[in-house]
């Protein structure tokens, strides 16, 4: 199932797929290492519009609600 980072559930993990929007969204997401491909892990989120925190590899990291929400990964339900 095809679903972006805000809809995952915390401690849900998936791959991503494809990140959707401009080529310097896409650059600026992949210099923070979520990139087609990798595993991740949605640790929380926090209420409303805020940043959503997922773990690569050994590394957490806070992606704002807009950037979020052009991140699509693939997870089993």
């Amino acid at each position: 199932m095809l679903i972006d980072l805000i809809q995952m559930q915390p401690k849900e993990s998936g791959v991503v797929a494809e990140i959707q929007g401009s080529c310097g969204l896409a650059r600026r997401i992949q210099s923070m290492g979520v990139r087609p491909g990798k595993k991740i892990t949605k640790l929380s989120s926090h209420f409303s519009r805020g940043p959503q925190t997922i773990k690569i590899g050994n590394m957490r990291i806070a992606v704002g609600f807009g950037m979020a929400k052009r991140v699509f990964v693939q997870v089993e339900r």
